[in-house]
């Protein structure tokens, strides 16, 4: 009965364990949105148009979805979401989401 009573406490500290690692690992990405700045065929330069522009390099594993589906296919003034790690030194852009084109914020002077 003790045997018992130590595997099932054994196998809820190991579930535990891993459910915590599984949510610090997912705790750590990111999303930065706004207004490509600068693209090549090796990164991205993204302006937040808060005064932030944050560069992100391109993997061979990043992902393009949403209006545009190719890396080649984003040009300066789209609008994207990078999702990016907290801890990557520097910034990796592992999934840019190409938005639709948004308006600028602000009234029309005549």
């Amino acid at each position: 009965m003790l045997r018992v009573v130590q595997r099932v406490c054994g196998m809820v500290v190991l579930a535990l364990s891993l459910s915590l690692a599984s949510a610090a690992a997912h705790a750590q990405m990111r999303d930065f949105r706004g207004q490509v700045d600068e693209i090549s065929a090796k990164k991205i330069i993204i302006d937040n148009r808060q005064g932030d522009k944050v560069t992100f390099e391109k993997l061979d594993s990043t992902t393009v979805e949403g209006e545009k589906t190719k890396w080649e296919d984003i040009k300066k003034k789209d609008w994207v979401n990078v999702n990016w790690k907290f801890t990557d030194k520097p910034r990796k852009a592992y999934k840019v989401t190409v938005l639709p084109p948004q308006k600028e914020a602000g009234e029309e002077v005549q």
